[in-house]
């Protein structure tokens, strides 16, 4: 204690360290001699600015005599543990790096030399058992200084440790920073601190799955009679399931959480949360929270050939200065891939998740424009034009999300609605394949391109457009969406969201509208007349004996030329 403000070279066998800084600091402390030994050293006390990050603050660790020795540990703000690191030869650096803010900074360390292949009797271990005892060394006697022991309780599945300290004494200090022991909520020392003990007391302590870590940590003086400690197994209630249901469309993402389930687990409404506070749930027999997809801090992850929609809702305590209660994260995501919408729900509690799936789908369509303005849609159908008239085709997806971008890659024409053997590519891999298409570019969530209407040779009346579309993330720079046309032999996988294709259709020339309007003409005139069939059934037969008389005059008058001529003729075979 005493050494220099802001960093040091150190060369004793062992040295508590007590640390004060202020803002903008960057201090550097190497621990090196020349001795067969490594070094243990521990943070047992740290204080950062209140809500700095890892990548503001930290202590970061390396083994060996520089900041350029590998990096073995880092302890920042949200470190939930009592850091104690281990080098793997006689030199230790330690790096300390504070923000801007006015505030002071309290750190202490302590760290010995050690021989790593001495091994201290009753001093940690594996307990598997489902009750069990530990002591620390020599109890009840003095615990020997410079001791590090660490035990791994392991009990049956679905079953939780419950540890009782029947008699402890440690050095007491008021932030235990001498001597202590740490008990953990899993089989790791670097994370899930459930607490910290020193002096004279009789804690309790309780995992949350059956696994538990308990470490014991002494200094160089002061030592006293240490403890014993009994655990018992208990067997875990039954899980309650996630009683959570996720939507999701292009527009908007949907969380329906049952009262009955946030009860359960210790929670009702007025705790719940997104990633952005001012979303808030409707809340009637269920906590309902409906929002635009990219909206309430909802975060964008684009992974290649997907594109995911994260979210979380926190249930945390709330209007308490302390709270035992387990904070527990909702965290719900839609998956957009494959012709598809994947919602997975997650549910993580105490580092367990669980999770639930379903399916959805892009909401894309595709329809004919009156013109180049895209501003009047053809609603008509069958959509009837002359031929060689320029056609304008629209793709459009429905989404909040403004980036996203929709490209057609390929296009083909097929006379049957079904597509068969018979088509003709309009666009293929982004190329224009026939000369009249010309295509626009991408524009946020359409698709654009033109071209003349064609027929067909053989007698089909109709021609039907598929259209496979690409959805692609508007912020990659090398998108599928954004390369246009690939040639066949240079095409490479590229990044994209999601493949469909849509179908539109029919067309038909307008000739075929005036035949279809003058069979509509005959039906309608006929459906007219039919009340009236009496009133005129004596002019229509007048009318047929007239013309077949006539029929009959004019074919004995060319027999009689026919015959004076001297011509004769024969029946003509039906074909």
């Amino acid at each position: 204690v005493g050494v220099p403000r802001c960093g040091a070279s150190l060369h004793d066998l062992n040295k508590p360290l007590k640390i004060e800084l202020n803002a903008n600091a960057s201090c550097v402390w190497q621990i090196q001699r020349n001795a067969n030994q490594t070094i243990r050293l521990t943070f047992s006390y740290f204080t950062f600015a209140p809500s700095s990050s890892c990548e503001t603050e930290s202590i970061k660790i390396y083994d060996g005599p520089s900041t350029n020795s590998p990096l073995i540990g880092q302890v920042c703000n949200d470190t939930d543990a009592v850091p104690v690191l281990e080098s793997s030869s006689d030199s230790l650096t330690f790096l300390i790096t504070t923000n801007s803010v006015a505030f002071t900074r309290n750190f202490f360390a302590f760290y010995y030399y050690f021989s790593p292949e001495t091994k201290q009797e009753n001093c940690g271990g594996r307990l598997t058992g489902p009750n069990g005892t530990l002591t620390s060394p020599n109890y009840p006697a003095p615990y020997p200084e410079l001791t590090y022991c660490v035990w791994h309780i392991q009990t049956a599945k679905n079953t939780k440790i419950h540890l009782q300290f029947q008699d402890f004494f440690l050095e007491l200090d008021r932030n235990c920073q001498f001597d202590f022991t740490a008990v953990y909520d899993g089989l790791t020392t670097n994370t899930g601190l459930i607490g910290k003990v020193c002096g004279r007391t009789q804690p309790t302590f309780e995992s949350s799955s059956n696994v538990m870590t308990v470490v014991l940590f002494t200094d160089y003086a002061n030592s006293y009679r240490g403890f014993s400690a009994q655990y018992t197994s208990v067997p875990l209630p039954a899980p309650v399931e996630p009683n959570t249901f996720l939507t999701c469309s292009s527009d908007t993402m949907k969380i329906i959480l049952s009262k009955s389930y946030l009860a359960s687990l210790g929670y009702d409404g007025t705790h719940v949360q997104l990633n952005d506070p001012s979303c808030s749930p409707v809340v009637t027999d269920s906590v309902i929270f409906s929002f635009p997809l990219a909206s309430c801090g909802t975060i964008k992850k684009d992974e290649g050939q997907s594109i995911t929609y994260t979210n979380i809702i926190s249930l945390s305590a709330t209007g308490n200065i302390i709270t035992r209660q387990k904070g527990i994260q909702i965290i719900v995501k839609c998956k957009m891939e494959n012709n598809s919408t994947l919602e997975v729900v997650y549910i993580a509690k105490n580092d367990i998740i669980q999770n639930t799936t379903a399916a959805g789908r892009y909401n894309v369509s595709m329809s004919f424009y009156e013109s180049g303005s895209f501003s009047r849609p053809v609603r008509q159908s069958p959509y009837y034009v002359d031929l060689n008239q320029t056609l304008f085709a629209e793709v459009s997806l429905r989404s909040t999300d403004p980036n996203l971008l929709v490209f057609v890659d390929t296009c083909i024409a097929s006379p049957q609605p079904d597509f068969g053997s018979l088509t003709y590519d309009l666009i293929r891999s982004g190329c224009n394949k026939d000369n009249t298409v010309v295509t626009y570019p991408p524009l946020e969530h359409y698709g654009r391109f033109k071209f003349s209407a064609f027929r067909f040779l053989q007698s089909f009346p109709s021609v039907y457009l598929q259209c496979d579309i690409l959805i692609c993330d508007s912020k990659e720079a090398n998108s599928r969406c954004t390369e246009g046309c690939i040639p066949r032999q240079k095409r490479a996988i590229s990044s994209y969201t999601w493949k469909t294709n849509t179908v539109v259709g029919p067309i038909r020339l307008k000739r075929d509208l005036r035949s279809a309007d003058h069979s509509e003409s005959l039906t309608k005139a006929d459906a007219e007349d039919t009340p009236n069939v009496q009133q005129y059934s004596f002019y229509t037969l007048s009318f047929v004996v007239l013309i077949s008389n006539i029929i009959i005059v004019v074919a004995v008058i060319l027999k009689y030329h026919k015959r004076q001529a001297g011509y004769g003729y024969q029946k003509i075979q039906n074909s």
